[in-house]
Formats: structure tokens, C-alpha cells, sequence
């Protein structure tokens, strides 16, 4: 295994730890707050809008959840240039396996060209399929169902949940945990993102946060797959700031946290309550690094465009054929893959 590889890796228990930490360990002490922070809490419907054309629910013990960060430029979004609409900057495919000791994460590059589906359109009416369009534009076209429908025709997986961060939520949270500490070893300078960083050790705040996970055109050859490599690293300095914070010890801190965290997320309609989300966060407890793997999904750069990604096979189907049968993704599936092969890697890592 590559050292960039295992780094990568290692970084999946920000995924996994961003999820207990901010749900299970935030909210698990503030009982007798339920009822205000259910309040801020909104859920969306995915079941409703999509109704039956949809993978079978197989009910193995394991757990799908489509994580997205949107780009959207509403309300105080707006600072950040105009854009045609939101679109889902990040997105992660989590599977908690059977008995949930395991689990695996599959990041989706935005450039990803994929066959989209039919989707109702946000704006009424029905948004036309697509046989090559990028994979974050369902989400822009038809919101957060046409993003999970997507998904589950790219990867024949019924997903269970769904959990989406915007900007704005993304940067409060980091203001509330007083900032992350990051070393880059080369000098990020991206005006597109708003970021401007010198080498050496930077704690970063919510806006330089969110512009650290939002580059690509500063580091390596500009790609998505860059930019995955920054956030993976960023995750991975996240959950030392998170350790150290001390949460228990201040409870003023716990609960600020606590309400940034709901007011930041937008859950499907099964985690829209505390309760739901305890249990949830809860069922992930267990894990720890050793126990989880996180890729790209396979992909190779589209000889018509080399802006653009699309699957690499057998490597992309042969992740989706694991996760659909509740078996660890096979190493041989990301051989050859770009997304295992960006030079984005160790520019940014978790201060000491």
C-alpha cells in the first residue's frame, strides 16, 4: 500500500468521527434541550419524492448514506460568486456494513460524467435524462432526490439516508470549534476560494476553512481530484481540533456547538429529530480507522475532455458490486484509477 494511499485512509475517521462527534457526542449530553434543537432541525422527504423505482431495501443489517456538501449560492452563500445553481461540491457514499463494526467510504469526484435520470425539476416539471452530464448537476437540476437518484442508478445501492452541508453551516461550525490547526507544506494562494496561505502552521477559521476544502486551481494540476485529497487531509486535522476542545468540560461550548451542528445540516426525514440522529450516530460508535476504508471511486480522465472524469472499469463496478453484497471493496478495484493518483497529497496535513 502507498504511503499517500494509507494516508488517505487514515483520514476516514474524520468522516466517520465528524459524524459521532457532531451528532452523537454533542447532542448525546443536552437531553433537556431536545425540544429547542429539534426546532432546528429540517427534514426532506426522499421516500416521498422518489417513491418505488428505486433499488430494493436489502435488509442485510448495513447502512447507505449519501453525504453532500452543496455549493449554493442563496442567502449568505452569496459572497461567493454567482453561480447557475447549487450544485453538490462533495460527495461521499458511506456504507456502514452488517453488524456495523465495518465500514467504507466512497468519494464522488463533482466531475464526474455519468448517466443522469429523469428527475422532477426544482422548478416544476421534469428535468430530462442525460446520457453524459456531470454528476453534480442533479443535484442542481432536480435537489436533493435527483441527487440520491443518481446515485443509486450509478451504484445500484438503495440509500438509506441522507445528510447535506452548505457553506455558510460548513463555516459556522469551524467558528464554533475555534478554528483547525493545519500545516501546508507549499504555499496555497487560490482567489477563487478566497484563500491565501503561506507554508508553515495556520489556524484556520471558518471562511479559510471552507476555501481550504473548496480549492482545486491552487494546488496539483487543478483538478477535483485534488481538491478530494485536500479534504481528506482537512478531515483528518478536524478531528484533532474536535479531541481537543473539551466539550464536556464547558457546557455553554457543548450546547453552541450543539445548535450550530443542527442548524447546519439537512438531514432526510429520518434523521430530522435528535433522538433519530443520537441513534444513528450512535450505530457508528464502534468504528475506528482500522476498521474503514476510504477511496475515490475509480475513475480515468475523458480523452474527449480532460477537465472532465468518467468511471474506470471494471474498477467503479466492482465497488458497487462489494458495497451491494456487504463485502469489503476489493484493493485490485482502484489499480490504474486517477483518483488514487493526484498530486495534491501531503500539501496540507494535521498540525502537530
Amino acid at each position: 500500500m502507498t504511503a499517500d494511499r494509507s494516508s488517505r485512509r487514515r483520514t476516514l475517521k474524520g468522516v466517520i468521527w465528524t459524524l459521532v462527534v457532531l451528532v452523537a457526542v454533542i447532542l448525546g449530553g443536552l437531553g433537556y434541550l431536545y425540544a429547542r434543537l429539534n426546532g432546528n432541525l429540517s427534514g426532506i422527504n426522499i421516500n416521498a419524492q422518489l417513491g418505488d423505482h428505486r433499488p430494493r431495501n436489502v435488509d442485510n443489517g448495513s447502512e447507505d448514506i449519501l453525504v453532500l456538501g452543496s455549493d449554493s449560492r442563496a442567502g449568505a452563500n452569496a459572497k461567493y460568486g454567482k453561480a447557475s445553481g447549487a450544485r453538490s461540491d462533495t460527495a461521499m457514499v458511506v456504507h456502514v456494513y452488517h453488524g456495523h463494526k465495518k465500514a467504507a467510504v466512497v468519494s464522488i469526484p463533482r466531475d464526474t460524467l455519468v448517466h443522469r435520470p429523469a428527475c422532477a425539476a426544482k422548478k416544476g416539471g421534469t428535468a430530462p435524462a442525460e446520457p453524459s452530464a456531470m454528476f453534480n448537476s442533479a443535484y442542481e437540476v432536480g435537489g436533493p432526490a435527483c441527487a440520491v437518484k443518481t446515485v443509486e442508478q450509478m451504484t445500484g445501492i438503495r440509500m438509506d439516508h441522507y445528510i447535506e452541508v452548505d457553506f455558510t453551516g460548513f463555516k459556522k461550525l469551524i467558528n464554533q470549534l475555534g478554528g483547525v490547526k493545519v500545516t501546508t507544506t507549499k504555499a496555497i494562494h487560490d482567489k477563487d476560494s478566497h484563500l491565501d496561505l503561506g507554508p508553515g502552521t495556520h489556524t484556520l477559521d471558518g471562511e479559510q476553512a471552507l476555501g481550504l476544502v473548496r480549492t482545486r486551481h491552487a494546488v496539483g494540476n487543478g483538478s477535483d481530484l485534488g481538491r478530494i485529497e485536500l479534504q481528506q487531509a482537512f478531515m483528518k486535522a478536524l478531528i484533532h481540533q474536535v479531541k481537543g476542545v473539551g466539550l464536556f468540560s464547558d457546557p455553554k461550548k457543548l450546547f453552541d456547538l450543539a445548535d450550530t451542528a443542527t442548524k447546519s445540516i439537512t438531514p432526510d426525514s429520518q434523521l430530522d429529530s435528535v433522538n433519530e440522529l443520537i441513534g444513528f450516530a450512535g450505530g457508528l460508535q464502534n468504528l475506528s480507522a482500522k476498521d474503514v476504508t476510504m477511496i475515490t471511486l475509480p475513475v480515468k480522465y475523458d480523452p474527449a475532455d480532460p477537465n472532465r472524469v468518467v468511471p474506470l472499469q471494471p474498477g467503479a463496478d466492482t465497488v458497487w458490486k462489494a458495497l451491494r453484497a456487504d463485502r469489503p471493496i476489493p484493493p485490485s478495484a482502484t489499480k490504474h484509477s486517477a483518483g488514487d493518483t493526484g498530486d495534491a497529497s501531503g500539501i496540507v496535513k494535521a498540525a502537530p
